[in-house]
Order: C-alpha cells, then structure tokens, then sequence
C-alpha cells in the first residue's frame, strides 16, 4: 500500500488554513478511475482472501508485481486498508474489543433481528437457493416462528462484515496493461 498514491498528481494544499500550502499526492484522482470501472463486470473474476494474506501478496500471485496492490483496492473500492481488508482473527478480536468493550459484551448485545423469509435450498440439479433475510424490530421478530427469526449479536455482526469483506474482485490480467494506460494518463 506503500505505494499507492505514487503515481497521483501532486497538488498544493493549505493543509492548516495558514497560509502555508504544502504539495501532497492528489486523492480525487481515484474518482475518475473508478468511473472507468463501473458497470463491467466481464473485466474482473472472485477472489477469497484467505487469512492474512495481502493485497500485495495477491497482486503478486496475479500481476508478478507486489506494487500493483493500488489496482486490487482502487477495483473493490478500499480507502482505509485498516477497516476495508478482511482482518486476522486477533486483529478482528483487538477491534470488536475496542468497539464494544469485550468479546462477552458483543456477543450478548443483539446487534438487529431477522426474518428469514427464504431457507437455503439445494434442488435436485444442485442448483442452491440461498438464504433470504430481512431486518425486522423486536415486535414482527416475537411474532415469528422459531425457524423463521434469528437475533444477531454485535459479534455476529461484525464477524459477518468482516467475511464479506474476503470476496474481492480481480481485474483480468488481459485488461491490466489498458487499466494501467488509462490510469497513466488520468495521473498525468
């Protein structure tokens, strides 16, 4: 990630409102390249990141070049690599503790209620139906059957978050010389 804005613009910016600009790499730039990226979902295949590996772990597996880690953040829209990259589990547990006090305490605070209104199905051709839910207040969740309602604690929450968080999408070796063209020229 270190990185990641070499190739911006620099611009000159009052950063304390004194009168005193200092030249820094321009972050707006991100914008327009995100703009070349939307609405083409042909362009990238999945990727799950396991645990802790890296973007420049995987942009090296993919590109054989550690310092395109920039491409792999600015295609899954990532600004804060902190908080937007799946976390280790001490990482993960580090931050459920600083947020709500204690694992304990996350995982007997309920974070929301659900409806499952559609189970998971696999059909005879194996074709698998997933689960459907949708975020209920404590009155329409009481009134629910047990198999139709779940309550999820703040810990389940935050454990769902961070796993979604592992499907990243993978721009296509063949577009990655174009995207790095175009990118090249935005930044001039």
């Amino acid at each position: 990630m270190a990185h990641f804005f070499n190739n911006f613009p620099s611009v000159e910016y009052d950063m304390g409102r004194v009168n005193v600009p200092l030249t820094i790499q321009n972050p707006l730039v991100r914008f327009k390249l995100q703009d070349i990226l939307k609405g083409r979902s042909a362009l990238y295949y999945e990727h799950i990141v396991e645990e802790d590996q890296s973007a420049q772990f995987i942009a090296n597996r993919y590109y054989g070049d550690v310092t395109l880690d920039w491409v792999i953040f600015l295609v899954n829209d990532i600004f804060d690599y902190e908080y937007e990259w799946p976390m280790n589990y001490q990482k993960f547990t580090a931050y459920v503790k600083s947020k709500y006090g204690s694992i304990e305490s996350a995982l007997n605070t309920t974070h929301h209620y659900e409806w499952i209104y559609q189970s998971r199905e696999v059909l005879f051709d194996g074709t698998i139906i997933p689960e459907d839910v949708i975020i209920v207040d404590k009155t329409t969740f009481d009134s629910l059957g047990l198999n139709e309602r779940r309550e999820v604690s703040n810990y389940v929450y935050e454990e769902n978050e961070n796993e979604n968080k592992r499907n990243v999408k993978i721009l296509q070796r063949q577009f990655l010389d174009q995207f790095l063209e175009e990118a090249e020229s935005i930044f001039e």
